[in-house]
């Protein structure tokens, strides 16, 4: 049989750095995201910077289309990148908050343990 060790909580500005980094990873995710959302409907849908801007980011967050499709090809983007959306914004998000969950189940361990 295995002892059992309690770890204690890591130092808060361990806890600060990790969390930073990781916000910075999933930022840079999302920004990687939405710029190659914003190049496909720049250069498919033939739409400004901003409006593709726009329409990238709503769909990046789930909103949904703005402007409809105006060949096939955009179509064929739109969907992919639709697709491709919705697991980059989840991937982002679980990388964001994956420091505060760790913590937490970490700190309900010590919790449970003692």
């Amino acid at each position: 049989m295995r002892a059992n060790h309690l770890k204690e909580l890591p130092h808060s500005r361990h806890f600060a750095n990790k969390v930073l980094r990781n916000l910075a990873a999933g930022l840079v995710v999302l920004f990687i995201s939405l710029m190659i959302g914003v190049l496909g409907y720049h250069y498919f849908f033939d739409l400004s910077w901003i409006d593709s801007f726009y329409n990238a980011s709503m769909i990046l967050t789930g909103m949904g289309p703005v402007d409809k499709a105006p060949n096939n090809e955009a179509k064929v983007f739109a969907s992919f990148y639709a697709i491709y959306s919705g697991v980059a914004f989840l991937t982002s998000v679980a990388i964001i908050f994956s420091p505060l969950v760790h913590r937490f189940l970490h700190k309900f361990k010590l919790d449970v343990e003692e």
